[in-house]
């Protein structure tokens, strides 16, 4: 059973986690995608081996982490990683990051490859920058957000975003979790993420990345995946067939059982 748990960075920035598994074994950060908390790694944490240390990070301005006012960046995340690591006394690890988070994990990687053992970039796409589909999204949804943010919103959110295959118990907690996000910080991170491109960086990234995507996923496309694969140097595509964008939800035995293998390779 994971524990639940809060840690204050350097900075002082506190953020939620759930940690489980041996102190001693290989080291997985999971990392939500944008609104999503640690709880929506939980299908996961629940089918993880014990002699793996696994940890799920709500970031800061998600679940029950804090939500500062500035600092929702790209960047700013992966900060807060490296000093996550830090903190808990962790030297390298396997990262694995969902959607928008994969550029945190990436920049990790990138900016600090001493410290990543692997990458599992799960629909990782590869900039949003320009993508016509993302800048109608924010000009038709997230511009014009106001708090609190409706449960009805929510709940057509996450299941627009990933499938109508989510356990509804499952739906309703990522329900409870979403809710919890401040409309700024969905402006500010979103803003963000249609403005940075990392593409030219990737070929810096020497640890084992293993691509996860689903070939159903309607947000990001397999073009994508091949351009990554070109682009990271030690990267391989794994395809989960008739899987939308979030195949940890939709196929959760499959998912952990390739996280396991990642994280014990490295």
């Amino acid at each position: 059973m994971a524990s639940e748990s809060t840690v204050t960075l350097e900075s002082g920035l506190r953020l939620s986690y759930a940690h489980q598994g041996a102190r001693s074994g290989p080291v997985v950060v999971m990392l939500p995608g944008p609104t999503d908390s640690w709880r929506s790694y939980q299908p996961i944490l629940d089918r993880l081996p014990p002699d793996l240390r696994a940890i799920a990070v709500s970031q800061r301005g998600h679940g029950d982490s804090d939500k500062p006012q500035v600092g929702f960046s790209v960047e700013d995340f992966a900060a807060d990683v490296v000093a996550l690591l830090d903190v808990l006394v962790v030297e390298r690890a396997v990262l694995a990051g969902h959607s928008g988070a994969c550029l945190v994990a990436r920049r990790v990687a990138v900016d600090h490859p001493e410290r990543v053992a692997g990458l599992l970039l799960e629909a990782s796409p590869t900039t949003l920058r320009g993508h016509a589909g993302f800048n109608e999204f924010y000009d038709s949804v997230v511009s014009g957000l106001q708090d609190p943010i409706s449960a009805d919103f929510a709940r057509s959110f996450v299941l627009d975003t990933s499938s109508d295959h989510v356990a509804p118990q499952l739906l309703e907690q990522l329900v409870d979790e979403l809710i919890k996000v401040p409309a700024r910080v969905w402006r500010a991170m979103f803003t963000d993420l249609l403005h940075y491109d990392d593409m030219a960086d990737l070929r810096h990234i020497t640890a084992p990345t293993l691509l996860v995507w689903g070939d159903n996923d309607q947000l990001v496309s397999r073009d994508m995946q091949d351009q990554l694969v070109c682009h990271i140097p030690r990267a391989d595509l794994l395809v989960y067939p008739s899987i939308g964008h979030t195949p940890r939800w939709e196929d959760p035995a499959r998912f952990s059982n390739d996280l396991t293998a990642v994280a014990r390779r490295y």
